[in-house]
């Protein structure tokens, strides 16, 4: 292992404390990024320093945020997202199906937009691709995060998600389509002249088996003069049907089928 002289360390130790990034410092003084980075650990050590992250937190700073993307990256977290924490990690991750890529460019797009600080990574796995952001501060903006799946605890909005949601409810009821929805064409059979004959008409389905985020759904759909009904299928009664024609141009103009 190369050592390196303790005038070389003092003065990264300088340059850090000035508020140099351990990158910066590698590269004007030529030493590996990990010894920096340890140096400065040992730095703070030695002080009683405590490092906290830098975050960009609305909730934590008050700073403002865009709304309109947390609209719809709420809808996308209550259908296919989760949050994950752990001592040393904590992220949240929205799982998107692999041949929509225009739906995991609008996920990683909204996660930048309300906390553009926290690093946003993808990953592939069978079938889909998960985007994740890293920050522990996804549960300050998604406080229905808790143990166990959503469906077996109690989802409410807080009052200033509810006010986000009342805003942008386009935004909102995108990001459930898009995480638990779908537009499809059904088909159906009818007696015409004597003649059996089959027609198509456009549908759009939302499933969650959680009562909480149909009931949010629902009601935005309503406030919207959306006219929707719930559906059983295959035996499981989670579906909320938009299938009247208005409703669906409607659905169209704002939503349309996920790409």
């Amino acid at each position: 292992m190369e050592q390196h002289t303790s005038s070389i360390r003092n003065e990264a130790v300088t340059l850090l404390r000035q508020g140099m990034t351990n990158r910066a410092v590698a590269e004007r003084l030529n030493v590996p990024r990990g010894t920096v980075g340890w140096w400065r650990h040992e730095d703070r050590r030695r002080r009683g320093e405590t490092y906290e992250p830098p975050t960009d937190c609305p909730i934590c700073t008050g700073r403002d945020f865009d709304h309109v993307a947390y609209a719809y990256l709420l809808g996308l977290y209550l259908g296919d997202g989760h949050i994950i924490s752990k001592p040393k990690q904590h992220h949240l991750s929205i799982f998107c199906n692999a041949a929509q890529t225009g739906l995991i460019d609008a996920a990683e797009q909204a996660m930048r937009s309300v906390m553009p600080l926290p690093s946003t990574t993808r990953r592939q796995r069978k079938g889909c691709v998960e985007v994740k952001s890293f920050t522990k501060h996804w549960t300050c903006m998604f406080p229905q995060h808790g143990p166990g799946k959503k469906h077996e605890r109690r989802i409410v909005l807080e009052p200033w998600q509810q006010d986000i949601v009342d805003a942008h409810p386009w935004e909102f009821i995108r990001g459930l389509i898009h995480s638990d929805g779908c537009r499809a064409t059904n088909w159906a059979t009818r007696i015409v002249g004597g003649e059996k004959k089959r027609y198509e008409y456009p549908r759009y389905w939302f499933t969650n088996v959680s009562d909480d985020i149909r009931q949010l759904y629902t009601d935005t759909l309503d406030r919207l003069g959306i006219e929707w009904r719930h559906c059983t299928r295959q035996g499981q009664p989670y579906n909320i049907s938009v299938a009247k024609r208005g409703s669906v141009s409607l659905m169209d103009q704002h939503i349309g089928p996920k790409y």
